[in-house]
């Protein structure tokens, strides 16, 4: 099994295409006004707006701004660098300058449009560095994801 797409239900997609384009430097494909994808070789960030919540059984489903408990991570090359580049896009969204973390990883964290928690990180430890692994190279904005 794989882990492959996360799915943020929203009552306005495009102002979240429109961020996730900015922050990620990458282009969302936008499917139809309630569906668009923000792809990588080793996940997808889906988009969906509230009303494809009836192609799954009805409209509670799924409630659109009210995560409480979820947080989109991607791995960047240099955390600092993508928050001075981030800076005056993110204002009041920023919840954490760059931090370094118990664990190993440098951490930035932001909300999107919606209120969902963004972190944006660095393995920075020889430990962090072993337990991401040889998977991926870890992008900067504008330019592509690609495997090691």
């Amino acid at each position: 099994m794989n882990f492959i797409s996360l799915r943020i239900i929203t009552a306005d997609i495009m102002p979240l295409v429109r961020f996730y384009e900015q922050i990620t430097g990458l282009s969302v494909t936008q499917y139809t006004d309630d569906f668009a994808e923000l792809q990588t070789p080793l996940a997808t960030l889906a988009i969906g707006s509230t009303r494809i919540l009836q192609l799954f059984g009805g409209d509670n489903i799924a409630r659109a701004s009210s995560n409480q408990s979820v947080i989109l991570e991607f791995r960047v090359d240099d955390v600092d660098r993508e928050y001075q580049k981030l800076a005056d896009i993110l204002g009041d969204r920023l919840v954490q300058k760059p931090t370094t973390m118990p664990w190993g990883n440098r951490s930035l964290l932001f909300r999107d449009p919606d209120g969902n928690l963004v972190n944006f990180f660095t393995p920075v430890t020889p430990e962090a560095l072993e337990r991401s692994g040889p998977c991926c190279i870890p992008f900067s904005r504008g330019q592509q994801w690609r495997l090691a």
